[in-house]
């Protein structure tokens, strides 16, 4: 049995529309911002930023910001070192390889719980879009019928090990009752399996989490963050403007924008598992209070470290980056936007994505 990360549909109609939206956005984002990014220094223009299975569609708003070359256009140079899996990631950015990692929320929750003050900046992807199926010809009711399978997951301590692992701390259940084997597959495709919990689709994250549950992100350790803010801001535009051209975008335009390696050999796949991935994209970029709350209780169900763990969820998410994308985006012909100490009225209790 396999938990496949994959993801959802949205239909594109009145694509010429779309088109036209996705293009001028871009062009006067980018160069109202760039002007305003002159006015301020970055303090490091060259990054380091790590990723697991950068390939994955998880990640895919990190694969468009670098070949639609959105980081560029704010004058970052980023080396993308791409690791085996988030947790690998992760080290790195502890160890000081890596100076940024675009990788899975929970791991600003972990590490925070460690008394690491890593914070996300801005959120890429509001629905963790993990799939669980099972074999076909399987018995499966719930959960409680995970109870000595062989699970196939990413990589441990990934995302889908996180989500499988709740799933049977809800049923009861704890990983020793259960095998799990890091495997990808596409037996979707093949027809030989069945889909028993689908986080693609916000309805089955409002049953399973309760809301939206924040998945991947763009994270830094704080002392990173107060060393180059200039930095950061221009880093947290690029995916910003990356998460708007997404929203507007034909799937054509979204495949034809990504390396063919990512297709394994077979585009129509590739294609199919991206419109079953594009709800999943963050729309505004803001990790709500909601949803740290929901991915604390996720965690906290079956993670030691975390079972009665106290610290301030808000912690883990640093909204100043995104609150000033969101200004930039909708006002960037603003000559003394360097000098605005403006904020959009974004209420973090409130703010439904």
């Amino acid at each position: 049995m396999t938990p496949i990360p994959s993801d959802s549909w949205l239909d594109c109609t009145n694509c010429d529309r779309r088109t036209f939206v996705a293009g001028l956005a871009g062009l006067v984002f980018c160069t109202g911002v760039v002007s305003a990014l002159h006015a301020q220094q970055l303090e490091k223009s060259s990054l380091r930023l790590g990723v697991g299975n950068k390939s994955h569609l998880y990640y895919l708003p990190l694969s468009l910001a670098e070949r639609r070359h959105h980081f560029k256009d704010y004058g970052l140079d980023v080396a993308i070192a791409d690791f085996e899996g988030g947790g690998e990631a992760l080290d790195a950015l502890m160890g000081g390889s890596v100076d940024v990692v675009t990788g899975a929320y929970e791991h600003t929750l972990r590490m925070q719980a460690k008394g690491k003050d890593i914070r996300a900046l801005i959120e890429l992807g509001r629905f963790p879009g993990i799939v669980l199926a099972v074999r076909k010809g399987r018995t499966y009711n719930s959960p409680a019928d995970l109870k000595g399978m062989k699970i196939g997951v990413t990589a441990p301590g990934s995302s889908s090990d996180f989500f499988v692992r709740y799933l049977m701390a809800k049923a009861g259940l704890n990983a020793s009752n259960a095998s799990f084997i890091p495997v990808i597959t596409r037996l979707q495709r093949d027809d030989a399996i069945r889909i028993v919990a689908d986080t693609r689709f916000p309805r089955v994250n409002y049953e399973i989490f309760g809301g939206t549950n924040p998945a991947a992100v763009l994270y830094a350790r704080e002392d990173f963050i107060v060393a180059n803010p200039n930095t950061v801001q221009a880093l947290v535009n690029a995916f910003y403007k990356t998460l708007k051209w997404i929203a507007t975008a034909t799937t054509d335009e979204i495949v034809n924008s990504v390396p063919q390696e990512y297709f394994l050999g077979d585009r129509d796949i590739y294609v199919s598992a991206l419109k079953s991935n594009l709800l999943v994209y963050s729309k505004t970029g803001v990790i709500t209070t909601q949803g740290m709350k929901s991915a604390f209780n996720m965690l906290s169900a079956f993670d030691p470290e975390l079972i009665g763990a106290r610290f301030d969820v808000q912690r883990t998410f640093d909204d100043r980056f995104v609150k000033r994308a969101t200004i930039l985006f909708d006002d960037p012909n603003d000559a003394m936007l360097e000098n605005d100490d403006r904020r959009p009225e974004i209420d973090l209790s409130v703010t439904q994505d």
